[in-house]
């Protein structure tokens, strides 16, 4: 008779392989594992892009898959945060199922603005996967256009 260990993890293609080193079972174990996606993605955070044009800063966030309702913008003295709570509940609507998934994502960026920026005027707008921010500067933040002086 010959006893076989029993391992309670998913079989990989290293347990073919005696010689491979543990290290290697371990590292390269989940790699392709589901449970571990999920949790990547419920890590996700957004990517911004921030440009300052000649009258406003504009915040870019990608975010497809989200909408509107999922976001909440604030401004609070100075500091601009965006942030996401996002459940989604996929379930047969059979009594008896054999597997239910939840799924909880939520991120939360903040930006500090600069004094000179009209926060009352900030305005969001998501289209497409992309939620944009216009923040207005206030007037005399503004660049003025380049005037010549007469020499006397």
């Amino acid at each position: 008779m010959t006893l076989i260990k029993w391992k309670n993890k998913p079989a990989n293609v290293f347990d073919t392989f005696p010689a491979v080193p543990t290290l290697f079972n371990d590292f390269f174990e989940g790699m392709f594992n589901s449970d571990l996606m999920n949790r990547e993605m419920m890590r996700y955070v957004p990517s911004v892009n921030i440009a300052e044009r000649k009258d406003d800063f504009r915040i870019e966030l990608a975010a497809p898959g989200y909408t509107r309702e999922d976001f909440k913008v604030e401004h609070d003295n100075g500091v601009l945060t965006i942030s996401s709570e996002k459940k989604d509940e996929k379930s047969n609507s059979d009594d008896r199922y054999t597997r239910r998934e939840f799924s909880y994502a939520s991120f939360k960026r903040t930006f500090s603005l600069p004094e000179y920026v009209d926060a009352e005027k900030i305005s969001a707008e998501y289209k497409d996967g992309l939620l944009a921010l216009t923040i207005p500067k206030k007037e005399e933040a503004k660049q003025k256009p380049l005037r010549e002086i007469k020499i006397s």
